[in-house]
């Protein structure tokens, strides 16, 4: 079982939602859609399930074309952000809905509601109505009627989205043990780095309706092939700086001078773009190579057990993240150090040139 889509486009008027996309997602496998809002999450899932039709390229399950099959006849489930339940059914009932319109008889609707609700610990709520149950156990409730189904593919689109902080995180570190225990393709829309990071599988990175890298969840995040990538899995953002390799130092205006060390004497002199993660900039120096630079304060928040201090460096914004409480004043000058070993670095088409020497 596959799904694979072949130059997938989707214009809608004049502007193309999803442009010139080509993936393959394996059975058994999660694979998460990351970007920002617009970025053609939706769009993509839309056109996966059958609800679109692409406007060019086609759409290919075990090896079939089901690019101009509707949604009716396809062997899909998605979940939505929102609970989508039957307030006048029981949580029995609204689990078994899908398998009743299938007409399956009534002692397997029994022994298939009972399977997928011990696998989402919905065991002692079947009599409940939705009205009954806590934001999370609704959202269980709504991904149990999908999986019931048995569909081979499993769309779920920011499921997690409108749950308090505690009910994300609990279900966070529930959803990998479902999915594993299923054979079935799942898709899983999200804006959050994060999540994607803490769900695993495999990431298509997403940016204006085109996919900028898509592999194991940990290589894309480690290894960006591009800027645009790296800043998509970057929360807080990436830290970035435009730099001019000239022999042995590269320039930023005339404000930072980092000396060539590590592989970047390798690359040859033109403009590159450095970028680093907020947890490689710090308050104190870190080793013999570290960088110091001077940079204004413009905000900080504390979290308590965290301080991101967002700093002002002729211009260009950066986020320093840090272990402790750290207030500091507005405009206040501050000395913070980079270390030229986390650095990856971009050549001017945003194209990965320069990778750190040890990804963390």
């Amino acid at each position: 079982m596959q799904l694979e889509l072949r130059n997938v486009c989707k214009k809608v008027g004049n502007e193309f939602h999803i442009s010139d996309i080509s993936l393959t997602f394996e059975a058994g496998t999660l694979n998460i859609l990351l970007g920002p809002t617009l970025s053609g999450k939706t769009s993509l899932m839309r056109l996966m399930a059958g609800l679109d039709k692409p406007s060019s390229g086609t759409v290919h399950f075990s090896g079939q074309d089901v690019t101009g099959v509707p949604v009716q006849k396809r062997n899909a489930a998605m979940v939505y952000q929102q609970f989508i339940n039957y307030p006048n059914l029981t949580v029995f009932e609204n689990i078994a809905s899908p398998l009743r319109i299938a007409k399956v008889a009534d002692a397997e609707i029994k022994t298939r509601v009972a399977k997928v609700a011990s696998l989402l610990k919905l065991e002692n709520m079947l009599s409940r109505s939705p009205q009954e149950l806590s934001g999370g156990q609704q959202q269980r409730t709504a991904l149990a009627r999908a999986l019931v189904k048995g569909a081979d593919l499993v769309l779920l689109d920011e499921p997690l989205a409108n749950l308090d902080y505690k009910l994300r995180e609990e279900l966070r570190e529930e959803l990998p043990r479902i999915f594993s225990e299923t054979g079935s393709i799942f898709v899983y829309a999200t804006t959050e780095p994060s999540e994607a990071l803490l769900l695993g599988g495999n990431t298509a990175s997403l940016h204006q309706g085109k996919v900028t890298q898509f592999g194991p969840t940990i290589d894309v995040f480690s290894r960006p092939q591009n800027l645009i990538t790296a800043q998509t899995l970057s929360d807080p953002p990436m830290n970035t700086l435009p730099v001019t390799k000239l022999n042995e130092t590269m320039l930023f205006k005339s404000h930072v001078e980092i000396p060539v060390l590590g592989q970047l004497p390798q690359l040859p002199d033109d403009d590159y773009t450095i970028a680093f993660r907020p947890h490689h900039l710090y308050l104190h120096r870190t080793s013999d190579m570290a960088i110091a630079v001077k940079a204004k304060v413009a905000v900080t928040e504390i979290t308590g057990s965290e301080s991101y201090v967002h700093v002002d460096l002729a211009g260009v914004r950066w986020v320093l993240l840090t272990s402790g409480i750290h207030n500091f004043d507005v405009q206040e000058t501050i000395e913070i150090f980079m270390d030229p070993s986390k650095f990856y670095v971009f050549d001017r088409n945003d194209t990965l040139v320069v990778t750190p020497e040890t990804v963390a």
